[in-house]
């Protein structure tokens, strides 16, 4: 990981036509605090998952706003991808449920971190927890997800009010990373975050799976048993949908081969 003329840049994957960040823990870690303590511009970090790709592969806007954000892989699906295209697995699984809390653990700096998203009760039992699990920063719940879209301004600029440090934007995908890239500028945060279902695991309304699961990345099969109504489009029908996104990519032989070494920009505004 380097730093050349202000910008965090690192080694990126070819993922569906999509570039992911191919980062350890400890160089995620290093390069969000980085980019959460730089005086100016702003960095915005997504997640891809199998469910996100199979979105992106039918929402061409979707796509197009990550190629604008940095990427981070999360999840067995997108490894299976990377093994398929590139021969090896990510180094690290940086789903947004275990990476954030862990990242407001590493950052030691007290930081200004604001809160939108998911349902009024869950946000306020969230940054309950969020100041229980790291009282060095101070949390600032800004609006439940369900405000009326023609308000986002006013919203932004509550953020802009509160002069934060970090951004956590809880709305589902692909709902929060266009509304983040529509209405999220560099002078409301330094680093943003979509988060998806964290705020409810924060919260405790949505119980993750036990760490031998996680650790075999089974937790979707967890979760499909815990909420088989919602859930089971997303992996009984959308785990093959993706895997044979994942075939077709790489017999159509549109995979882009990068050096080991080589680096990209990370897409800091």
């Amino acid at each position: 990981m380097n730093l050349v003329s202000g910008n965090i840049v690192t080694a990126q994957r070819d993922i569906l036509g999509l570039p992911v960040c191919e980062l350890s823990w400890a160089d995620a870690f290093t390069f969000a605090e980085e980019v959460a303590t730089m005086p100016f511009g702003q960095t915005v970090i997504a997640f891809i998952n199998a469910n996100n790709a199979n979105l992106m592969m039918r929402d061409p806007e979707y796509r197009a706003v990550l190629e604008r954000q940095v990427v981070f892989p999360d999840g067995h699906g997108v490894d299976i991808a990377s093994m398929v295209f590139h021969g090896r697995k990510f180094p690290a699984n940086l789903n947004g449920t275990d990476f954030v809390p862990a990242l407001l653990t590493y950052i030691a700096k007290p930081m200004r971190v604001a809160l939108i998203g998911t349902r009024q009760s869950i946000l306020t039992r969230a940054t309950e927890n969020f100041r229980r699990h790291a009282p060095w920063h101070e949390f600032i719940p800004i609006s439940d997800g369900f405000f009326d879209r023609a308000k986002s301004d006013e919203i932004m600029e509550q953020v802009r009010e509160a002069n934060v440090d970090i951004l956590l934007v809880a709305m589902g995908s692909p709902a929060q990373e266009k509304w983040i890239d529509r209405h999220v500028g560099p002078g409301h945060a330094r680093l943003v975050l979509s988060v998806g279902a964290l705020f409810d695991f924060v919260a405790g309304d949505v119980r993750r799976a036990p760490l031998g699961i996680r650790k075999l990345r089974l937790e979707w099969l967890y979760r499909l048993m815990q909420e088989p109504g919602r859930l089971w489009r997303r992996y009984v029908i959308g785990n093959p949908l993706f895997l044979y996104h994942v075939m077709r990519y790489k017999l159509s032989g549109m995979v882009v081969k990068r050096p080991a070494d080589e680096t990209m920009e990370a897409g800091t505004r």
